[in-house]
């Protein structure tokens, strides 16, 4: 196979804002707080939102629901959408669903992820939701669960998490 094979170059352009900002005004808000101001458009989403096409679309006490509309420009070498991004969406949604059980100035990280992979994605899959809840919310550390369906409620992986809650 030649380049002329290839196609037409294409391009995709990211746009990001300051992500220090968001997290210095976010460390004066509760988890749930902050969350629900991303979603209403009133601070910044983080940075990697851009990169995978995700947005917020509720926020509840250990609940969020994403949704993500992924593009050939996450394929992987066998032409489908690289696990990477299902796993980053799974560990933003039980990562922030974590997130809104936290009050002012503490922080989190995860610590395990476990995915189950349960059917291909695809750019013409459309569009992704997913769900992340909390399952217990420990002082120390706190458990969640997710999952990322396509448009026809089809489950198309699956996520537990656990994550390390500390002084921000």
């Amino acid at each position: 196979m030649d380049r002329s094979d290839w196609g037409e170059p294409r391009s995709r352009t990211l746009t990001w804002h300051d992500p220090m900002a968001a997290a210095a005004a976010g460390a004066t808000m509760s988890g749930l707080d902050y969350l629900r101001a991303v979603a209403a458009g009133e601070l910044p989403p983080a940075p990697i939102s851009s990169h995978f096409a995700m947005t917020v679309v509720s926020v509840d006490p250990g609940e969020v629901v994403f949704e993500c509309l992924p593009d050939e420009s996450a394929y992987n070498p066998i032409g489908l959408v690289h696990g990477g991004l299902v796993c980053t969406l799974l560990d933003s949604v039980t990562g922030c669903a974590v997130h809104t059980t936290l009050p002012a100035g503490t922080a989190y990280t995860s610590i395990e992820l476990k995915v189950s992979y349960l059917r291909p994605v695809r750019a013409d899959t459309g569009l992704l939701t997913a769900r992340g809840r909390v399952v217990k919310a420990g002082r120390k550390v706190a458990f969640a669960e997710g999952e990322v369906l396509d448009a026809a409620g089809k489950v198309l992986a699956s996520a537990t998490t656990s994550c390390l809650v500390m002084p921000g």
